[in-house]
């Protein structure tokens, strides 16, 4: 039998790369046998002509299928949008940059047919990236690992093969705030893992900056882990103890010796410490109710401002 596959590909400025992306992925697609597809595209705000050249992909090609959002919502929201939209019985999704290799499609498709219902590509060549995001993604992978129940798989991004049972799964979670990486993982599934060389960008250039790659992290800490928060416990318990026992000495030392007038620059080096560990045990507070105020607002994580192909336009 025939069966129906959705590609998700999120957009953000990414015109360079369309051309490139319908000359690769096409042939790879219409090569796997007994499938039919449709492409879901969304325009995650996007300033460039990106929105234009998907609208003219998908009049000329009734495969494609354009979201186009009111305003920038984040990768994370465009996942969300493409992957609520698909109707496949199974949902890939897929970079726009093709640093992820379309021609992994047909093996990923074969595995799926084989009984897996979540097929995952992990990167075992990096050297695309550059060597500080190479580090810095393994230290990511491994401290998460080490705070967190839900395991993500190391050098696994968003390109993968989901079954419809995954993707039901994934579409029942309410949350606004969503970090899709721990997302995939804490649903489960059968899972098998096919490896590939990471290929560099196609066009264009990355669209996450070090500190935007740093909050990403850290909303994938504060979102399946409350590790921080016990870490910060167990230091306050710490700092107690040690402040219990300095005072015992003090005590204890005047009684002997005498009392003697206190230095400067151990005053200055106590109060700047434990000030220090305060303000950040409540940044890191706020980092968890931060969330918390998101999740009452009950706002929607994403707006569709219009649709585009299949004769579904809106």
């Amino acid at each position: 039998m025939t069966q129906l596959i959705s590609l998700v590909v999120p957009f953000y400025n990414e015109a360079e790369a369309i051309p490139h992306l319908r000359a690769t992925l096409l042939p790879c697609l219409e090569a796997i046998p007994d499938t039919t597809w449709e492409i879901i595209c969304i325009d995650d705000g996007s300033t460039d002509t990106t929105l234009l050249q998907l609208v003219a992909l998908a009049q000329a090609d009734g495969r494609f299928r354009v979201i186009e959002f009111s305003r920038n919502f984040g990768k994370e929201a465009a996942l969300t949008a493409g992957i609520s939209a698909a109707r496949g019985t199974a949902v890939i999704p897929l970079d726009a940059d093709l640093q992820d290799p379309p021609e992994l499609i047909a093996q990923m498709v074969a595995a799926w047919r084989a009984g897996a219902e979540v097929v995952l590509a992990r990167r075992i060549d990096r050297t695309s990236d550059g060597l500080l995001k190479r580090k810095t993604a393994a230290w990511f992978y491994r401290l998460h690992n080490r705070m967190s129940h839900t395991k993500i798989p190391e050098n696994v991004g968003d390109f993968r093969l989901m079954d419809r049972i995954v993707v039901n799964a994934l579409n029942q979670l309410p949350e606004r705030q969503r970090f899709m990486k721990g997302l995939f993982a804490w649903v489960g599934f059968h899972t098998v893992t096919i490896d590939y060389a990471r290929a560099p960008r196609a066009a264009g250039t990355t669209k996450f900056s070090g500190f935007a790659l740093w909050n990403f992290a850290l909303e994938g800490f504060t979102s399946f882990s409350t590790a921080p928060l016990k870490i910060w416990t167990y230091l306050g318990a710490l700092t107690a103890t040690g402040t219990v026992l300095y005072t015992l000495f003090i005590v204890i030392y005047t009684a002997v010796f005498g009392n003697k007038v206190p230095g400067y620059a151990s005053l200055f080096v106590a109060i700047t410490f434990f000030g220090s560990v305060q303000l950040m045990s409540i940044g890191l507070l706020g980092e968890y109710i931060g969330r918390i105020y998101v999740e009452t607002k009950q706002r929607p994580s994403y707006l569709i401002r219009k649709t585009y192909g299949q004769n579904d336009a809106t």
